[in-house]
């Protein structure tokens, strides 16, 4: 939001429903985003431009698909499409069929199934859930009665090999046809120091990244991203939006560890301040099939790290109501916050603040990060010390 925000091309921005971190940059409107008509009314009352969709539960409840029949040009790909994110099963199957690199998988439906692909492919256990579990939805562990339990309590799921090698994050912008990508970078999965800890949404990132190969997006293009948009035309199902790639690269080249369908914390976080293009005309340009038009992409020659801060109990069961202190000034961008009627701030989620540090230098960037996260007081909350310690 705040990228678009700052766009000197957007004369305005209408968030729904939005946080308090996005005001006064943004104005605030009520909506239930899982409802497809009244997004799409919301957004022709406010005669608005282009509408960002950016969770994937509104994209898997066919928002993008209204908006668009309601004449109103949408950066988020169909339901259908959206397929991509909201079955683990369904991306594998697309994948197979494009010949995109990817871990070996078995989709399991009952017990016996799943104790049959954890004897298959052994520990390290990765088990998905098939469906959309917002980023709680995946285990990897050397524990195979927890990697079952997992399994048991989703029901359905994509147990596959485990990928050796250091993951990597790419959002590819696409109008189905083009595809342009955008700066790599890092983020940290586990919840505590050196990767321990249950899985999460994320708890930081960095870009760039100096140590991945300097081809790695145009290998990614070539190998994955143009052979699954081929794909989903042939189904007759386009992917137009964002196309965020999870890879690992391993010692056979980068490979798919996972698909999502929009933007995604904390990466965005620490991607979108370093692009000097303005964010709207490339978002415009992927929702109305002219993205192959645009000009290359201008990047920042500096350097961006965001720390995330989440509440007591995250990711289990996290705790909301607690006080934030000290949120104030550039460098904060809010996710599980609300304010009250009394005006305090307190948390509303499981990860309450990205904390983004952007210098010339990583080692800079990294100190501004943890400088804003200090500033920061919450009861009980928690954040890992390690974000782009190289």
């Amino acid at each position: 939001m705040a990228a678009l925000a700052a766009d000197p091309q957007v004369t305005q921005v209408v968030a729904a429903p939005g946080n308090p971190g996005m005001v006064p940059a943004a104005v605030l409107r009520p909506v239930d985003v899982l409802d497809p008509g009244a997004v799409a009314a919301l957004a022709t009352q406010e005669r608005v431009d282009l509408v960002v969709i950016g969770p994937e539960a509104p994209l898997a409840a066919g928002v993008a698909d209204a908006v668009r029949a309601a004449g109103v040009a949408c950066f988020g790909p169909s339901a259908q499409a959206a397929r991509l994110e909201s079955s683990k099963a369904f991306a594998k199957e697309v994948m197979a069929a494009a010949g995109a690199p990817t871990a070996a998988s078995m989709l399991c439906t009952s017990p016996a199934e799943a104790e049959v692909a954890l004897k298959t492919f052994g520990p390290p256990y990765v088990v998905k859930n098939d469906g959309l579990a917002a980023g709680k939805g995946v285990v990897v562990t050397d524990d195979y009665d927890a990697a079952l339990a997992h399994a048991v309590a989703c029901g359905r799921v994509v147990i596959e090999e485990y990928l050796d090698g250091p993951e990597v994050s790419l959002f590819v912008v696409t109008d189905g046809q083009a595809a342009v990508p955008l700066l790599p970078a890092r983020d940290y999965k586990r919840l505590g120091d050196g990767d321990t800890g249950p899985n999460t949404g994320g708890m930081g990132a960095y870009a760039p990244l100096p140590w991945a190969p300097p081809d790695l997006p145009e290998t990614v293009l070539s190998t994955v991203v143009h052979p699954v948009l081929a794909e989903m035309r042939r189904r007759g199902t386009p992917f137009a939006g964002l196309l965020y790639c999870g890879l690992a690269l391993t010692a056979a080249g980068p490979k798919v560890v996972e698909f999502n369908a929009r933007f995604g914390d904390p990466e965005t976080q620490v991607v979108l301040p370093l692009l000097e293009s303005g964010l709207a005309a490339v978002l415009h340009a992927a929702a109305t099939g002219t993205l192959g038009a645009l000009p290359p992409l201008v990047w920042r020659d500096a350097a961006a790290v965001t720390v995330v801060i989440a509440s007591h109990g995250y990711p289990a069961s996290a705790r909301t109501g607690d006080v934030i202190t000290g949120a104030e000034g550039e460098g904060y961008v809010h996710a599980g916050t609300r304010r009250l009627d009394d005006g305090r701030l307190v948390t509303a989620g499981g990860r309450v603040l990205c904390c983004t540090g952007v210098a010339p230098t990583l080692a800079e960037a990294r100190a501004r990060a943890y400088e804003l996260v200090h500033r920061i007081h919450i009861d009980g909350a928690t954040f890992r010390s390690d974000i782009a310690a190289l």
